[in-house]
């Protein structure tokens, strides 16, 4: 991760184009969790970083299956079958119009899906047919984003390896639009108290229902200006926000109740991969010896290309 191969994230530039991406993303989700036997945590239902974007992973229809992938190198979303094949732009496109032209091109492909019409996790939640206003999706700052998350996934790859215990996948949860891993104590947790907008509490207790330690990647919004690596804690254990962080940058944010590292703090590093990893030890920690977690038991060194843990 280096200036030149990791590009400046500019929030207030980006902001309508990743907004557009997080309305897309949503109906796209919904159709994968319409469709997929619900996993613990929700595991079932997000998105993945892949090559040229983002994919939803195989889905499961009747005999058959399909998968969806934006493909933000060239701003295109693309629907996959066993039999066929079929793409749209993005560019230009209303939300209402990308959710009818996205129905329709699944009904064409012979995968007739239903979804929830209507956002999750967001205050202004306009059904998306009827969300008709002018949408920006710039193709640059697509690819831009796109660049930033194989990054920030490559990093929550590489910190996963070094957890022993129960772990989620790096998954892109398209009702936050964040990059996120989650890490498990193993015991339950006291119920969640819910209260998201436009999130069922069901939802979010079942989500919470055991302890955990999470950390992830956020191109920024409502409440946080910028793009931000994030760290944090449910149920928040005693003194987890006055651990001291010796990476640059890094702050506790009281509004959030998270964790940051913003994004231009880590590409400004001497060494930015060592200070994003850094801070998501010292924040895992943080929480962890706060929590009083087995960590002899759940730890292990980071993992290594082509070299077998040593047990």
């Amino acid at each position: 991760m280096t200036h030149s191969t990791c590009p400046a994230l500019d929030y207030a530039a980006s902001a309508d184009t990743l907004h557009t991406l997080h309305l897309f993303t949503q109906i796209v989700g919904k159709a994968r969790l319409a469709q997929t036997p619900w996993l613990n945590h929700s595991w079932s239902v997000p998105l993945y970083v892949s090559p040229r974007g983002l994919t939803t992973g195989l889905i499961p229809h009747g005999d058959g299956a399909f998968d969806i992938e934006f493909d933000l190198v060239e701003s295109v979303l693309r629907l996959r079958t066993e039999a066929d094949v079929a793409a749209f732009e993005l560019p230009g496109l209303t939300v209402a119009a990308f959710n009818d032209r996205f129905l329709h091109t699944l009904r064409d492909l012979g995968v007739p899906v239903t979804i929830d019409g209507a956002p999750n996790e967001m205050p202004e939640a306009i059904p998306f047919r009827d969300d008709t206003a002018p949408r920006a999706c710039d193709p640059d700052i697509a690819r831009n984003f796109h660049r930033v998350l194989l990054t920030a996934d490559r990093l929550l790859k590489t910190f996963r390896t070094s957890f022993l215990g129960k772990a989620s996948p790096v998954h892109f949860f398209w009702g936050s639009f964040d990059l996120a891993v989650t890490r498990f104590s193993g015991r339950r947790a006291p119920p969640h108290p819910g209260g998201m907008p436009h999130l069922p509490d069901a939802v979010a207790r079942e989500a919470y229902s055991h302890e955990v330690s999470s950390a992830g990647f956020w191109p920024g919004g409502p409440g946080c200006e910028e793009a931000v690596f994030y760290s944090y804690a449910y149920p928040e254990p005693p003194g987890f926000r006055e651990a001291k962080l010796d990476v640059a940058g890094a702050r506790f944010d009281a509004a959030l109740g998270e964790y940051v590292l913003p994004w231009a703090a880590a590409r400004a590093a001497a060494d930015p991969d060592a200070a994003v990893m850094g801070f998501l030890q010292a924040t895992y920690a943080a929480a962890a010896d706060g929590g009083k977690w087995d960590r002899a038991g759940l730890e292990c060194g980071v993992g290594e290309a082509g070299r077998v843990r040593c047990v």
